[in-house]
């Protein structure tokens, strides 16, 4: 079902921003028995591709070379909001801020050595942007030694809840209840949402519009 309204990412651009900071995302392929196996993998997203490595053999290969055809998902959780920032005896009012990405796509094995190549770079890179390390190269045995698994959208989806489905007056008044809060999360979640701390005083400088 196509997503609709405010809650859809509408920036292909925001969405590559967001696979980018992700470290984990989760495959879903169909095993033997007809169940749907969902594992959590390191992922890149390249050229409008998933990139992911693997062992060369294990159930989610042989899931694959059955039935190419897969599901992929990322999310984040910014924010929980507790119930009692709406009413102090409803619990039902709890609810969450978050991001995810949700991909329907078709899976494949990477067998040109260049694509290999250069997908194992660009996992390097995105989870070792420090450096250090020897880039790989196309003529190296340690391509044979792993699997790479391309997922190639057939559909992709980006869904978002940072209070931009409010006024500027009830995101504000949600806003200071976050910084009141004061979860490990907050100032990641108020920036995301638009806001600046500054002395514990929140400013807002953005529209949280995806």
């Amino acid at each position: 079902m196509q997503l609709v309204g405010k809650l859809q990412i509408k920036s292909h651009k925001k969405i590559e921003e967001f696979l980018s900071e992700e470290h984990v995302g989760r495959i879903s392929s169909i095993d033997e028995n007809g169940f749907p196996q969902i594992i959590p993998m390191n992922f890149v997203f390249l050229n409008d591709a998933i990139y992911m490595h693997s062992h060369i053999r294990g159930e989610k290969l042989d899931n694959i070379s059955k039935n190419n055809k897969v599901g992929f998902e990322a999310d984040r959780e910014l924010e929980f909001l507790p119930s009692y920032f709406s009413d102090p005896h409803d619990a039902s009012l709890a609810d969450t801020l978050y991001i995810s990405v949700v991909i329907k796509g078709i899976a494949s094995f990477v067998a040109d050595r260049e694509e290999k190549t250069f997908a194992l770079n660009g996992l390097m890179e995105k989870y070792q942007p420090e450096g250090q390390y020897d880039p790989i190269k196309s003529d190296m045995q340690v391509l044979d030694a792993v699997s790479v698994i391309k997922v190639t959208p057939q559909t992709l989806y980006g869904k978002y809840k940072i209070g931009q489905n409010m006024n500027s007056t009830d995101r504000m008044d949600l806003a200071q209840k976050i910084l009141k809060r004061n979860s490990p999360t907050f100032k990641q979640s108020l920036k995301i949402m638009g806001f600046e701390v500054i002395d514990d005083t929140l400013k807002m400088v953005d529209e949280p519009a995806w």
